[in-house]
């Protein structure tokens, strides 16, 4: 195959060269100016040393220069190695090291953390500076000044089943694992989102969701491809998203359900204005029914886009089709995370592997030009999560008659309380439409007696008078006995978050399991 990333670049320079590619603090870049910036500082790239299948880290807040890093690595003839912007230093060190980065691209919200990177990741050869400004270090090239010095280079024309990115899973179990995926994979995606999501030249898209996760990259490559409009902030902040979305007529944006519930929070939402915004996209983790329903009472004529998938699937696997997207006429399918993309095969199957009879709770197992190649230098895990050609998800879903798809959990979230599966999912639902809950959890703890039960974390709203007692009589009046909190802790602080913005359930069970050997 012949895909290749850089060709959507190439394209957008070509049909729209004075458009607008990107509205970036200030700067406006057309796409002819944007190509021609990536081909040179791909040229600086190789200057400094960056051989075809090297792998060249990004560590940076949402920026144009990230859009052309994102571009010029591959160009280069580089692997992208997108980093996640909230891990830990040792987290980020390992991620350079296990993928042998010989090049790292950062900003300044990460220069603190050189001294550490040059001592502990030695094959780092060259870092480049992504910020405003001159570079704060020696040892950094500007990323504008290998722009401004080198001619355009000529395409490495890596395609096809070339890798362009190794994309490291948040380590939820374990080590984080790199995905990697390859032209191929990235080019089937972004072809799915304009198909699926509706890119045209007339899209304005706000990266505020960060760049280095796939929830927002799924249309990094697909507004290029449509030669839309890039624009950016930082980094999520619910009412600078609103204040972006009206300032450069915003038409659409991805966020995940928590991103959304904050910006239901933010005073004068109910008449602020978004005329120009399309549809909300969501995906990532399911959203709970108090923040849907919340959404939908303030914008009924809004087009609520849900969609499924994972870093593995590059990433998009399922999305609702764009006659469910309003609320009225969807009715309880906006709860489904869709139907699968046009070139995806799903299914939903037992242990065995045997697809289940529909409205049976499952695993997810998907093939097609989305799936990876391959976890990097994790042989064994990739076998485990390929088997008989299909990638097995860990997600536990329903699919319905007409192919539509609701996630019930993630498996490894299931509790198994007394021989019952309870899915976490299902009471943080019931417990998320008790008046005065900002945020809920469920987790499994252990429990001598049942092997695990269900333990509850609450955040109450400011001001709201919530008690534990108070929260199990809740949920006992919307689900099952058995599924009822037998546990729960009210807390001020947020709930924990990944880069993505899903809860963190290994962190809120850790202190319960220390020395159990599971769950953690």
């Amino acid at each position: 195959m012949n895909e290749r990333l850089t060709q959507s670049l190439k394209r957008a320079a070509q049909v729209r060269p004075d458009a607008s590619a990107t509205l970036c603090a200030g700067r406006r870049r057309s796409w002819s100016e944007c190509k021609d910036r990536v081909a040179r500082a791909a040229a600086g790239l190789q200057a400094l040393g960056v051989a075809p299948g090297d792998r060249v880290g990004i560590l940076a807040l949402n920026s144009d220069r990230y859009l052309e890093a994102y571009y010029a690595v591959p160009w280069a003839g580089g692997v992208m190695l997108p980093l996640n912007t909230r891990l830990t230093a040792s987290d980020l060190e390992y991620m350079l090291n296990d993928a042998e980065a010989v090049a790292l691209c950062l900003d300044e919200a990460f220069v603190h953390l050189l001294p550490g990177l040059r001592e502990r990741c030695p094959q780092l050869r060259q870092l480049v500076y992504l910020g405003d400004g001159a570079p704060p270090a020696d040892d950094l090239a500007s990323w504008d000044e290998l722009v401004a010095r080198n001619q355009p280079a000529a395409d490495a024309d890596r395609h096809g089943e070339d890798i362009a990115g190794i994309f490291y899973t948040g380590g939820s179990t374990g080590r984080p694992k790199g995905v990697m995926l390859s032209h191929g994979n990235l080019v089937a995606n972004a072809v799915n989102a304009i198909t699926m999501i509706g890119y045209d030249t007339s899209s304005i898209f706000l990266h505020a969701a960060p760049m280095c996760h796939l929830t927002d990259g799924m249309s990094t490559v697909a507004i290029t491809m449509a030669a839309g409009t890039h624009t950016f902030i930082p980094k999520f902040d619910a009412a600078q998203v609103l204040q972006q979305i009206a300032e450069h007529k915003v038409t659409n944006v991805t966020l995940v359900p928590t991103m959304i519930a904050m910006m239901l929070e933010v005073p004068g939402i109910e008449t602020m204005p978004l005329e120009s915004l399309r549809q909300f996209m969501f995906g990532s983790a399911p959203m709970p029914d108090a923040t849907l329903q919340r959404a939908v009472k303030i914008w009924p004529d809004m087009r609520f886009l849900h969609g499924w998938g994972m870093t593995e699937l590059s990433p998009i696997g399922t999305m609702l089709p764009h006659s469910m997207r309003k609320p009225g006429i969807a009715g309880d399918r906006l709860r489904s995370c869709g139907q699968a993309m046009p070139n995806v095969e799903l299914q939903v199957v037992d242990e065995s592997g045997v697809e289940v009879p529909r409205g049976t709770t499952g695993e997810i197992v998907v093939r097609g030009p989305i799936v990876m190649k391959g976890y990097w230098k994790k042989p064994a895990e990739t076998a485990a999560a390929m088997q008989g050609g299909w990638f097995h998800t860990g997600d536990a879903a329903v699919m319905d008659q007409d192919g539509y798809v609701y996630i019930v959990d993630r498996l490894k979230d299931m509790i198994i309380s007394g021989g019952e599966n309870i899915y976490s999912t299902e009471v943080e639902n019931a417990i998320s439409l008790m008046p005065g809950v900002a945020e809920v959890a469920v987790i499994g703890i252990p429990d001598d007696k049942w092997g695990e039960r269900v333990h509850a974390i609450v955040v109450p709203q400011a001001g709201a008078a919530i008690t534990a007692d108070a929260v199990q009589a809740w949920a006992r009046e919307k689900i099952a006995g058995y599924k009822v909190p037998r546990s729960v802790e009210l807390r001020s602080d947020r709930l924990p978050l990944s880069g993505a913005g899903k809860v963190l359930k290994n962190e809120l069970r850790a202190p319960y399991w220390v020395g159990r050997g599971q769950k953690i």
